[in-house]
């Protein structure tokens, strides 16, 4: 009886101290979605069958040791081949398995099924960003991490309100109550792609293209990061989803249309070098300085510095060319898919002519253009 009350007693604290670790973030997230809910509530399930499990028989073990200690002259008895026993010890622990991969198969089944989509979005993985293309919309965008490298140097304060190292400059919108299927993968190394409000986690694989879903109850800001070790800037590669009301998505997605629209007409005009310059600033802060660093000093060997390289000052092709199909063997990555011919054209152009460079020749989008379409 004192043996029970102990147990009880032990079973009752430790509901207690779970309600504490899932208000202290130690749990796993209930999550803002149906599926999300299901699979919180699965791994509950799980967790309090083997937390009874773990009570029977250690109590049954502490008991025995107590009852049946050597010191009260108790022997230990002594049989084998007993057929009964070992069909029950068999057998109760197949009905359990059983009885926790009924509920698991029907979850598991849910989480394959990304049929019947009202939107698809491409989530490709880089070193060391996210590039997302909303399928059949035309609107596609790079998000890099907002967190100034002056910050992350140390060479000034850490904004801690401003999400250290968690925000981006472009999250991905999502429409809420939507069904929205994300097709993974990857233009160089093994990523992962893990929000665990959405409940999801998939990798981003070189050469091959996974897939999950996901249906938003709640509007919101939901915050992931790359699970999976990518290289030097793996912990710089954080996930922001946007979830919004369908009319404000629409609405977004038309502006981002239009935007799109209005840098494709860009590529045939003449721009300025005072245009490309202040456009290529931009591009190099997203894109370029997590490598080459914010003065273009770089980090040699593996990321050479830009600021007074010869090669780029004395070769504009082989500098353009660069950007646009990157360098085989090492970490340049090609950026004919990640930026249109104006980014391209104008990150050639301010590099060119940024740090002391000055060499005062600009790179046009439609030269870029007629690179890209050979």
């Amino acid at each position: 009886m004192r043996t029970l009350l102990v147990l009880l007693a032990g079973g009752g604290l430790l509901a207690g101290s779970l309600q504490t670790a899932l208000a202290n973030g130690w749990n796993m997230p209930v999550g803002v979605t149906e599926l999300s809910g299901e699979i919180y509530s699965l791994h509950m399930i799980i967790f309090w069958i083997c937390v009874a499990i773990g009570v029977v028989v250690f109590g049954v073990m502490f008991y025995s040791l107590f009852r049946f200690r050597r010191s009260k002259g108790a022997k230990a008895a002594n049989f084998h081949e007993n057929t009964l026993v070992e069909v029950i010890w068999t057998a109760i622990p197949l009905l359990i398995l059983v009885g926790m991969a009924v509920p698991a198969t029907a979850t598991l089944k849910k989480m394959y099924d990304a049929s019947d989509a009202d939107l698809d979005v491409m989530i490709i993985g880089q070193q060391w960003r996210w590039r997302y293309d909303y399928l059949g919309e035309g609107v596609a965008m790079t998000s890099n991490l907002a967190t100034p490298r002056t910050q992350i140097r140390g060479d000034e304060p850490i904004d801690a309100s401003a999400n250290y190292l968690l925000e981006v400059d472009e999250p991905l919108v999502l429409p809420v109550g939507q069904k929205v299927r994300f097709l993974f993968t990857s233009d160089d190394v093994i990523h992962s792609w893990w929000v665990p409000e959405l409940a999801i986690k998939q990798d981003t694989v070189p050469g091959f293209i996974n897939e999950n879903w996901v249906r938003i109850d709640e509007p919101g800001i939901y915050r992931g990061q790359c699970a999976e070790l990518c290289g030097v800037d793996h912990a710089f590669m954080p996930i922001v989803v946007r979830a919004v009301e369908e009319e404000e998505f629409e609405a977004w997605l038309a502006s981002r249309r239009e935007a799109a629209e209005e840098e494709a007409m860009g590529i045939d005009r003449e721009w300025q070098m005072s245009e490309l310059m202040e456009r290529g600033e931009q591009v190099y802060g997203s894109v370029c300085v997590s490598c080459h660093q914010q003065e273009g000093t770089g980090n040699p060997p593996a990321f050479p510095a830009l600021a007074g390289n010869e090669q780029l000052l004395s070769d504009a092709d082989w500098h353009t060319s660069t950007v646009i199909n990157g360098v085989s063997g090492a970490a340049m990555p090609a950026f004919r898919n990640t930026l249109n011919p104006v980014e391209i054209a104008a990150v050639v152009t301010y590099t060119r002519n940024a740090w002391g460079n000055d060499t005062g020749d600009s790179v046009q989008p439609s030269e870029v253009a007629e690179r890209l379409s050979d």
